[in-house]
């Protein structure tokens, strides 16, 4: 996908810096960068999934323990 983006200048500047000694082109740079941010910011749902799976306890079961000590 394409995007159209306003960047200052001054960061372009230093993008352009960074680019030179990494070897990077800017458009590189700029996905690396939306990927670091997506990673950071990933919600806790995803890291949740599979929580349970080394445990060695019935789901069920377990369940139905902790709903009687209501």
């Amino acid at each position: 996908m394409r995007a159209l983006v306003d960047i200052p200048e001054k960061q372009i500047d230093q993008l352009a810096a960074i680019c030179e000694v990494k070897k990077l082109s800017r458009a590189e740079a700029i996905r690396q960068a939306i990927g670091l941010y997506i990673e950071q910011n990933k919600s806790g749902s995803e890291e949740a999934f599979g929580l349970w799976k080394d445990r060695k306890v019935d789901g069920l079961t377990y369940q139905e323990q902790v709903r009687s000590e209501w």
